[in-house]
C-alpha cells in the first residue's frame, strides 16, 4: 500500500478525497428549493429527503447528528442549507461552521421560494468559484478514515470478499487509520466475537448495551419469523440459511488484528485511530448514510448478490467475488475478487488490490456508484413505529 495520497485538506485539519459543494434541506419541505439551486449552479449538488419536521426526542437529535455531520464530512468544501424556518436552519449552520468551511442559511418563511432560491443561488455560485479553486495536497494515507458494510451477502461473502475487507482493514489498523463497522442486528449470533475483540470492559460494556438495545426492538416487534428481513431473499437465493451464518460471514470484515477501541452512539464521530463499532441499521442506504456523517471519506461494500448502494458524499468502493454477479452486473464492481474462489488469488494479495483501489479512488478516481449516479442518502428514523393500545370497541 502506497504511504502518501494526493487529498484535500480542510480548515480544521482533516482530509477529504472530493471536493463537493452540497445544498442542504433542514426538512422535506425545502427539498425542491435545494434541488432548484443545483439545477441553477451547476457542480453543486442537492441532497433531498423526507423528515425534519415535527420530530422530537433523539430522533430529532439524530436527525440533526446526520445532517449536521453531512455537512462536516471533509469530503464536502462548503455548505448551502435551506429550511422552512430560520431557528432550525441556523442550528444546522452553526453545527457545520464549527469544522470552519464555508457554510450559509437561507429560511423560506417570510422569503417563499423565487426569493430563496435566487439568493442561495447567488451564494452557491460564490461557493463553486472558491471551491474550485482548492488544491489537492499531498496527504498521509493514515490520515483516511475508512468505513464497512456489506449488503446482499451469499456464501461468497463469508469465504473470500468479507475476509478480503478484514485483510484489508488488519493492513490499515497497522497503518494507524481510523476504521469502523455497524450493522447491529447482523452481528446476531455473532456478537460474542465481537465482545471477545473489545478493548477493554467499558467498550464491552458499550457493546453490550447498544446491540441488547437494538435487539429488543426486534424482539419486541417482530412477526413469527424473520424470514422476510433476516436473512433476506437474496440472502436466502445465494445459500446463507440462517442470521446466524450471515453475522459470521459479516464479521469477517473486521479482520483479526484489530481491538475494537469503542463503540458509538449513531451518527457520532470517533476520537481516535482504530477499530470502532457504531450501532446502525443494517439497511445499506442508512448505514452508509450514519458513516459519512460521522466523518469517514472512503467506504468498503463487499457484497455477493449484488447490492448498488451509493452515497452523494462518501465513494463506495464496490468489491465481490461471485462469478455469476461479476459477469451479470459488471458494471457495479471497482474490486473483482474472484479469484479467491479460483484460487489463483491469495487473501493478501486480494486485500491489497482492495487498498490500491482505496488509493485510487482517494486520488480521484470515481467508483462504479459515482459514475453510474447512485446517491442513495437515507436518514434512520427512530420512531416510525408507535405502538399504541386500542380500546375494545363497543358491541352494539
Amino acid at each position: 500500500m502506497e504511504s502518501k495520497f494526493m487529498g484535500y485538506r480542510r480548515e480544521n485539519g482533516r482530509v477529504g478525497v472530493r471536493n463537493h459543494v452540497i445544498i442542504l434541506p433542514l426538512d422535506d419541505l425545502s427539498n425542491s428549493a435545494c434541488e432548484a439551486v443545483a439545477n441553477n449552479v451547476k457542480g453543486t449538488m442537492a441532497i433531498p429527503h423526507p423528515y425534519g419536521r415535527l420530530q422530537f426526542g433523539e430522533d430529532l437529535e439524530l436527525h440533526f447528528r446526520t445532517l449536521i455531520g453531512t455537512g462536516c464530512n471533509p469530503n464536502v468544501a462548503a455548505v448551502i442549507v435551506i429550511g422552512i424556518e430560520p431557528q432550525w436552519t441556523d442550528r444546522i449552520v452553526q453545527g457545520i461552521a464549527k469544522t470552519g468551511k464555508p457554510v450559509t442559511g437561507f429560511a423560506i418563511e417570510q422569503n417563499g421560494d423565487f426569493n430563496t432560491i435566487c439568493a442561495a443561488s447567488k451564494k452557491a455560485k460564490e461557493y463553486m468559484h472558491q471551491c474550485s479553486e482548492y488544491q489537492r495536497v499531498e496527504c498521509d494515507v493514515s490520515e483516511l478514515w475508512v468505513s464497512t458494510k456489506c449488503g446482499e451477502s451469499d456464501t461468497t461473502s463469508g469465504i473470500a470478499t468479507n475476509p478480503t475487507v478484514g485483510n484489508a482493514y488488519d493492513k490499515l489498523y497497522e497503518n494507524g487509520n481510523t476504521i469502523l463497522f455497524g450493522e447491529t442486528t447482523e452481528l446476531t449470533g455473532g456478537e460474542h466475537l465481537v465482545l471477545e475483540r473489545c478493548a477493554n470492559d467499558q467498550v464491552r460494556k458499550d457493546f453490550q448495551f447498544y446491540f441488547d438495545r437494538y435487539a429488543k426492538i426486534v424482539d419486541d416487534h417482530k412477526t413469527s419469523d424473520l424470514s422476510d428481513s433476516q436473512p433476506t431473499k437474496g440472502n436466502i437465493e445465494g445459500g446463507l440459511t440462517t442470521i446466524e451464518e450471515k453475522a459470521l460471514g459479516n464479521i469477517q470484515k473486521i479482520g483479526t488484528k484489530a481491538p475494537v477501541v469503542g463503540a458509538l452512539e449513531k451518527a457520532v464521530e470517533p476520537t481516535g485511530p482504530g477499530l470502532w463499532f457504531q450501532d446502525s441499521s443494517s439497511a445499506a442506504a442508512e448505514q452508509v448514510t450514519l458513516c459519512a456523517a460521522s466523518g469517514f471519506v472512503v467506504h468498503f461494500f463487499p457484497t455477493g448478490q449484488g447490492n448498488i448502494i451509493g452515497n452523494p458524499i462518501l465513494p463506495v468502493i464496490k468489491l465481490c467475488s461471485n462469478p455469476r454477479t461479476l459477469r451479470t452486473m459488471s458494471e457495479h464492481f471497482d474490486v473483482d475478487v474472484s479469484g479467491l474462489l479460483r484460487r489463483d488469488m491469495n487473501l493478501d494479495q486480494a486485500g491489497d488490490a482492495l487498498l490500491e483501489m482505496m488509493v485510487r479512488t482517494a486520488n480521484g478516481r470515481m467508483t462504479a456508484a459515482e459514475v453510474l449516479g447512485h446517491r442513495e442518502f437515507v436518514l434512520t428514523k427512530l420512531l416510525s413505529l408507535i405502538h399504541i393500545s386500542e380500546p375494545t370497541r363497543p358491541t352494539t
